[in-house]
């Protein structure tokens, strides 16, 4: 993070990428200064409710974040920055969208947790949306333009109020990535008893093992003898009332639907106590290791991986055949995951692996058998993206063997 001091002595001279959090109430002009380098403004963390006009001048202006502040309208100035392709405003309190805020080029848009009723048509004239994050907001509706954003391939609309699927989604040939539980269409009454409620005040946490948008998993001991337990658990602890993906209680339900499975974290109990929500899971053996890591700013909706990393075609086959079989097995309890990524999967030497983060899971047995089979389709265009992003760390010397073929006739 830089400082407003830093700016106006001139110290950031040639910066590509500008953070400011000091509880700013207005953007200082200074920026301007940075106007031949700058391509990443990020202002989140401060007192802003509006964007100057001045914005314009910055002509390499790729990507604003002005998350965590208090704007109640998408400024208009951001549709007139000609290669403005990425905005993220979440966590504001963002009522109204003008028609014309919404960038030419935008192709990721980020409106998380705000007070969105309606959308602009315009969103759906935007022929590079390819990722549309709207989770926590009042939406009741989609524009139906959207069934002409046929470069769109992950979307969030959990925790709103639609009272109807939006049924032009269906049709979008690229969509991938889909969440949308925490709706009055995707309500359902059953309640999930496949494995029994604890007290949380039956177990210490330990030592954190990790943490993403919707809670925080640590290690954790019984405090007194279980004999229906293993020994070494784990315990992710639900963050708040809402995620970025949704609600924890729609996370843990769609966890449980699932039942057990070989290679899916396995669920051993729930716990519903003191205004807390946590799932109590198997540890992970400590020989397995993330498989993948998240997007890029450039790849947008696709994984990327470390730096030389590469895998036989018999692991990466290996592989393929236990996330398909995963897949069914979701998709037999009518569970769409929502976030099919290698980032979500861990492997261990052997390619076995354990698929996990349910935060952007759905329930999606109360929809219609074409409303259900369509989101099967759509969640097995992420399998297939899985499959072709494996293809790219495959090891030289295998792209010609005939599993390697086999692979990609899948996925073409």
């Amino acid at each position: 993070m830089q400082t407003i001091k830093q700016l106006l002595s001139g110290e950031l001279a040639g910066t590509m990428s500008l953070k400011l959090s000091e509880n700013l109430t207005s953007v200082p002009v200074e920026i301007l200064s940075l106007a031949d380098t700058l391509e990443i403004l990020d202002l989140s963390g401060n007192q802003l409710t509006h964007l100057p006009d001045f914005l314009t001048q910055l002509p390499k202006l790729r990507i604003i974040f002005a998350s965590n502040n208090l704007f109640e309208t998408l400024p208009e100035v951001l549709g007139q920055c000609k290669n403005l392709e990425m905005v993220g405003f979440k966590e504001n309190q963002i009522s109204y969208v003008p028609e014309a805020s919404l960038p030419a080029k935008l192709r990721w848009l980020i409106l998380t947790n705000n007070q969105l009723q309606t959308l602009p048509d315009s969103l759906g004239q935007r022929p590079n949306l390819q990722k549309l994050a709207l989770a926590g907001n009042k939406l009741t509706c989609l524009p139906a333009s959207l069934v002409n954003s046929s470069k769109l391939e992950l979307l969030r609309i959990s925790a709103n109020e639609m009272t109807e699927f939006p049924e032009q989604l269906l049709s979008l040939p690229k969509l991938a990535w889909f969440a949308f539980a925490g709706n009055p269409f995707s309500q359902s009454n059953v309640e999930i008893k496949s494995v029994p409620l604890v007290k949380k005040s039956s177990y210490q946490l330990q030592q954190v093992l990790g943490q993403g948008a919707s809670g925080v998993i640590s290690k954790a001991k019984w405090l007194s003898t279980q004999t229906d337990f293993p020994d070494e658990i784990a315990v992710k602890v639900f963050k708040g009332e809402i995620t970025s993906d949704g609600y924890p209680e729609d996370e843990l339900q769609a966890c449980l639907k699932v039942k057990t499975h070989p290679n899916l974290v396995q669920s051993l109990a729930q716990v519903k106590d003191d205004g807390e929500l946590a799932l109590v899971m198997a540890l992970i053996p400590h020989n397995y290791i993330n498989l993948g890591l998240p997007p890029s700013f450039a790849t947008c909706t696709r994984d990327t991986f470390s730096k030389g990393f590469t895998l036989p075609i018999t692991k990466i086959t290996k592989i393929v055949q236990q996330m398909t079989n995963v897949f069914e097995h979701l998709h037999d309890d009518q569970v769409c995951h929502g976030d099919l990524y290698a980032h979500n999967t861990l492997i261990d030497e052997d390619a076995n692996i354990i698929f996990g983060d349910f935060g952007a899971a759905t329930m999606y047995h109360m929809l219609t058998d074409y409303q259900q089979q369509a989101i099967k389709q759509i969640e097995q265009r992420a399998l297939y993206c899985f499959i072709d992003d494996l293809l790219t760390i495959c090891a030289d010397k295998d792209k010609k063997s005939e599993d390697y073929d086999n692979l990609k006739s899948l996925i073409s």
